[in-house]
């Protein structure tokens, strides 16, 4: 495999410098970076299509594949998932810039306490949603670093690509990329039934093969933890509810009731003092809950995390509320990321108040 063009490397080490999460390059426009949610042009003379077409060849991206997904680690030994597509016919690159350390799960602003609880279960599902760049495969990362400095497992992952490279402490890893390694989600979780797993990470839930096998995996006596794409508790549901046609759903549901241990939705939004700030809607699966989903009741599940302990399951509104009032996120960033901002201003006026 070829070395990247210097003018890669050369912005790769100005996104570290500049703490960016994203490293956003078309060919012909000069450099993007994202920096606490808002992009900047760097001062740099546009991104010649040559090197971009070589950093293609670098990470072995095939001439013809429009999208691709790769990892690529940057002569400093930072990094990236990278994300090559085309754009007007121009050749484009996102780069997501990865810790080398998985993080401490007491330091992100998560419910840890919850999450200790279902990562030192024996079997179950937790998924963890969001939309794209809200850290989601971090958040698994300090769960899984959390078991690996606590608990003794064998750690199965696959991933599109493999992000964290975990050090061995107390677990054992395997990590397997797409791709590379196995040939689709469902096929890596398929095979990783055989491997003697205690708990496996399964990338994303794309499609109903892989909630299946997932639900299998359960069911044997595995605990599995997995991303989605959903933007709030009940879309996940819904989301995995959809994967399957009506005539199965009774039974899916059934399965899915009895193994579903949590959902956490996650967000990340700028804080008052121009960093970002985690904020999480997270279900226990527990009690009430259990029979709304059983039956498919999606407005008596909203109802339930809206009255909840928080301790065990929170809506945004109430997460939104609570970060108002410590001062960590201003009202208006507030009221642009909740599903009803009305209600959050009558709550932020004291007009009802349901923070606990």
């Amino acid at each position: 495999m070829s070395n990247p063009p210097e003018s890669i490397e050369l912005y790769c080490r100005a996104a570290q410098e500049y703490k960016a999460s994203d490293l956003i390059l078309h060919a012909g426009e000069p450099p993007v970076v994202r920096v606490s949610g808002s992009i900047t042009p760097m001062e740099a003379p546009p991104l010649n299509a040559a090197d971009l077409r070589a950093f293609r060849e670098c990470c072995g991206v095939p001439d013809s594949s429009s999208d691709h997904d790769a990892s690529f680690v940057s002569a400093q030994g930072i990094r990236f998932r990278v994300n090559f597509h085309r754009s007007l016919g121009q050749d484009a690159a996102v780069l997501r810039r990865i810790s080398s350390t998985p993080p401490d799960i007491d330091q992100l602003g998560l419910p840890s306490g919850l999450l200790k609880e279902m990562a030192a279960r024996k079997s179950g599902i937790l998924i963890v949603s969001g939309p794209t760049g809200s850290g989601k495969s971090t958040t698994l990362a300090s769960v899984l670093e959390w078991v690996n400095c606590n608990l003794e497992r064998h750690i199965v992952t696959v991933e599109d690509p493999v992000e964290f490279v975990f050090e061995r402490k107390q677990s054992l890893f395997t990590q397997r990329a797409v791709g590379l390694d196995t040939a689709s989600f469902a096929e890596g979780l398929r095979r990783a039934l055989r491997q003697a797993p205690d708990i496996i990470l399964v990338g994303e839930i794309r499609d109903a093969d892989t909630a299946s096998v997932a639900l299998q995996a359960a069911e044997t006596g595995h605990l599995v933890m997995a991303t989605l794409h959903a933007s709030d508790v009940g879309e996940v549901i819904e989301r995995l509810v959809a994967f399957f046609p009506e005539a199965e759903r009774k039974g899916y549901l059934q399965v899915l009731s009895g193994q579903l241990l949590a959902v956490l939705c996650q967000k990340l939004v700028p804080s008052c003092d121009d960093e970002v700030v985690l904020a999480c809607e997270y279900l226990s699966n527990i009690g009430l809950t259990r029979q709304c989903i059983l039956h498919g009741d999606l407005p008596g599940l909203r109802d339930h995390l809206a009255q909840a302990d928080p301790s065990e399951s929170l809506d945004f509104l109430r997460a939104f509320q609570r970060l108002v009032a410590e001062g960590r996120v201003s009202e208006e960033t507030a009221l642009l990321s909740v599903p009803n901002p009305a209600e959050l201003r009558r709550r932020l006026r004291g007009i009802s108040s349901n923070l606990s």
